[in-house]
């Protein structure tokens, strides 16, 4: 059944983030438009200031190793590129969150024994172009270090990885061959500069923050970075990496305890691992149903909800999270249709090497996939909707948002035809084989659920591994 959209349903303001991993900010802003016209509120970007350059260019891991917060210089453009961005991004009514790296500095033990940041080097290209680099600076005195020896803890790598102590003052590295990650303290200098930074950040236009590697970073000292003064109107969430929800070691020793003292919002794993598990192992749908009555899935007004982040194409550690390109398509239609969390949208640049099922790059400008499109216009014509689940099974999921729209996932072998509520229905996806189609069965109470009028019936008949979303017209 086709038909138009009546004149009501305007799409209402929504929240959902591109994450333009690893994307020059020139790129990000020659988009701006059809990034914005494409239904994203917001985008985040690589973490805007000095890191490794080379002639022949540097990977994507070199943007979370910082050597200077003063200045945005690094293989994604400078200060001058980075603010063009964010006023043409303005221009087109998007919002702009930055990736933040707080917990260590980069390891530069191959060039150099001391701890000061950035080395000797850096500060003589400083002195020697003077006019250049005091055109890019966000604050503070470039003839002097940012740190010194005295901001970082002694060095040691993390061993125990399920050690809080550990993971919070040790160094992220690859094992006692590699130094690692110098690790900051959460001293008055720290949190000063740090704090700096972030105001410097917002005067560029900045709206959010990611805290990568936040559950490194101690509780005092993400409490008195992200003060009430820094965080006023602005969105913040950590990286805080779990292994599920609720009773998992990971979630009860680093999440539980940042959710309990802070406000800030966080990566909701808990909801992942419930998606991996739903669509890669098979277990029972009923499990979406509504994950944060059993711990599975992080408050709704606290949640970023995804499919994937960047760790898990381009992390070796991660790559069993890879879910097919299928399933990936199955699960961004549960996240977009279901009320709760903001939705981050993974888009990059081929840094993984991962191919699609067309022999094509898997992640390269999946912001301007249809089907993605389609999903996110439907979350931004039921947001702020009530959701109300009402048929569930093992193999098929069907909730309502208010009286707009519907979402159906068929995770089954097999086709499964569905009664609809009263009223008619265009599917947005329009996936292959996906058919509304009039009730063969005449007995209304039986064909349309809630038929208080008499309306039409319809049915959905939806293929094997698939999914619609319905829009009332």
């Amino acid at each position: 059944m086709t038909t138009s959209f009546s004149t009501h349903l305007s799409p209402k303001a929504t929240n959902v983030i591109l994450h333009a991993f690893d994307w020059p900010y020139s790129r990000i802003a020659e988009n701006a438009e059809a990034i914005a016209k494409s239904g994203f509120k917001a985008v985040l970007v690589s973490p805007p200031m000095k890191s490794k350059i080379t002639n022949k260019g540097t990977q994507w891991w070199q943007r979370y190793q910082p050597q200077d917060y003063r200045v945005i210089d690094n293989q994604l453009g400078n200060t001058a590129d980075f603010e063009q961005m964010t006023t043409t991004l303005k221009q087109h009514d998007l919002l702009v969150y930055a990736d933040i790296v707080f917990n260590h500095m980069a390891n530069e033990s191959d060039i150099r024994t001391d701890l000061d940041y950035p080395n000797a080097g850096i500060l003589q290209d400083y002195d020697e172009k003077v006019e250049y680099f005091e055109s890019i600076r966000l604050f503070g005195d470039l003839s002097q270090p940012l740190f010194t020896e005295s901001d970082f803890i002694q060095a040691f790598p993390i061993e125990n990885w399920k050690d809080p102590w550990q993971v919070q003052n040790g160094r992220i590295s690859s094992g006692h061959e590699d130094p690692g990650l110098p690790t900051l303290k959460c001293n008055d200098n720290v949190v000063k500069i740090q704090q700096s930074y972030l105001k410097a950040l917002k005067l560029l236009g900045i709206s959010g923050f990611r805290i990568d590697a936040a559950k490194h970073l101690t509780l005092e000292h993400i409490q008195q970075v992200w003060d009430e003064k820094i965080s006023e109107g602005t969105h913040i969430f950590g990286e805080i990496i779990t292994d599920g929800g609720a009773t998992k070691e990971e979630y009860e020793l680093f999440l539980k305890p940042y959710l309990k003292d802070t406000r800030l919002g966080a990566y909701d794993f808990p909801l992942f691992h419930s998606l991996f598990n739903v669509f890669e192992k098979g277990e029972p749908i009923t499990d979406l149903a509504n994950p944060y009555s059993v711990g599975q899935a992080l408050a709704n007004d606290r949640a970023i909800t995804f499919a994937t982040t960047h760790d898990i194409p381009n992390n070796d550690v991660f790559l069993n999270q890879v879910m097919t390109e299928h399933n990936e398509r199955l699960a961004y239609c549960y996240v977009l249709g279901r009320d709760g969390g903001v939705p981050l949208i993974y888009s990059d640049l081929d840094t993984s090497g991962i191919l699609s099922d067309d022999g094509k790059p898997r992640w390269l400008d999946t912001w301007l996939d249809p089907m993605l499109q389609s999903m996110i216009r439907f979350h931004n014509l039921t947001h702020g909707e009530p959701m109300h689940s009402f048929e569930h099974c093992d193999d098929l999921l069907m909730f309502q948002r208010g009286d707009t729209g519907i979402v159906v996932i068929n995770n089954g072998s097999k086709e499964n035809t569905i009664s609809l509520p009263a009223g008619n229905y265009i599917d947005l996806l329009d996936m292959d084989g996906t058919l509304i189609e009039t009730a063969e069965v005449v007995t209304p109470e039986k064909v349309c659920l809630d038929n208080k009028n008499n309306d039409t019936c319809y049915q959905i008949r939806l293929p094997a591994k698939s999914c619609a979303m319905l829009v009332r017209t």
